[in-house]
């Protein structure tokens, strides 16, 4: 009976065969796919970051401690001399205050004597204001013969007495001010806004001039192109306390400064000197 069974009890049926094979192929693929999920060592995922993502390579490579990373350097805002000036308490300026203006503006350009040169006696300058006066009251103090000198005034080209201030919008303001001293004088407005400078030189040369108000800029222009002559001159008053907006004074003011400080030495700081002309900071 085994005999007619022949080799065929021992082979397995097709199906069988296919069922075998079917599950030695989902084992296979199950391996494979727990082989994909299996997480790489940190220094292969750091390698791979690297070679792949070249970007972010310094923030795998940061220190961990913040403390070893740079303090950001924080830079400070510089003063303005309007932040100065605001945290200061006004001060009345002083015949020294100009005195050493000059000498720091020149000391770069003049020798030992002629800086000793551009020193002023006390004489020369008349009592400053010490914050308390209006233009007209410090004008009646410093010129207390006015109405005398203006009348005996007939020479055209010359003025007896200077204002010397920041800008034209002040000017205004200050002969304003003036009226109340001024009586019957005519007074002359010495600035470049909206007047040029050729009308100024022949409403000199027409007409007696007892006072001027202006910059120090156009006063030096007429000066300097013979419209205005310093012979009748008699006082030069700085308007030195007077702050703008900003808070500042004349001399706080880089281009006023320096044409003050170049009107002053071209000629009125002689004058001072010799006795003819008197010096006053309002």
């Amino acid at each position: 009976m085994a005999d007619d069974l022949g080799d065929e009890w021992w082979e397995e049926p097709a199906g069988e065969e296919q069922e075998n094979a079917g599950d030695v192929k989902s084992e296979e693929t199950l391996d494979t796919k727990t082989t994909k999920k299996r997480k790489k060592p940190a220094s292969e995922t750091l390698t791979t970051a690297k070679k792949k993502k070249p970007g972010k390579e310094c923030i795998l490579t940061q220190p961990e401690n913040k403390e070893e990373a740079p303090a950001k350097i924080k830079r400070r805002k510089k003063k303005t001399i309007t932040d100065v000036l605001a945290t200061s308490v006004p001060k009345a300026g002083s015949p020294e205050d100009l005195q050493n203006l000059l000498l720091q503006h020149f000391d770069n350009t003049r020798s030992v004597i002629e800086l000793e040169e551009l020193k002023l006696p006390d004489t020369c300058f008349v009592k400053a204001n010490d914050l308390t006066h209006t233009l007209s009251s410090y004008l009646n103090q410093t010129c207390p013969k006015w109405s005398k000198i203006s009348k005996n005034h007939k020479e055209k080209k010359s003025v007896l007495l200077l204002v010397v201030c920041s800008s034209a919008h002040r000017a205004l303001e200050l002969i304003k001010l003036i009226n109340a001293f001024k009586g019957d004088t005519k007074i002359m407005k010495m600035f470049a806004k909206h007047i040029k400078i050729q009308d100024q030189i022949k409403m000199l040369e027409k007409n007696v001039i007892h006072l001027g108000v202006g910059t120090p800029g156009r006063i030096k222009a007429l000066i300097g192109q013979d419209g205005l002559s310093l012979s009748s001159l008699k006082y030069i008053v700085l308007d030195w306390n007077w702050r703008d907006q900003k808070l500042r004074r004349m001399m706080d003011i880089p281009e006023v400064k320096k044409e003050t400080l170049e009107l002053l030495e071209g000629g009125l700081l002689s004058a001072c000197k010799a006795g003819s002309v008197k010096l006053g900071l309002f």
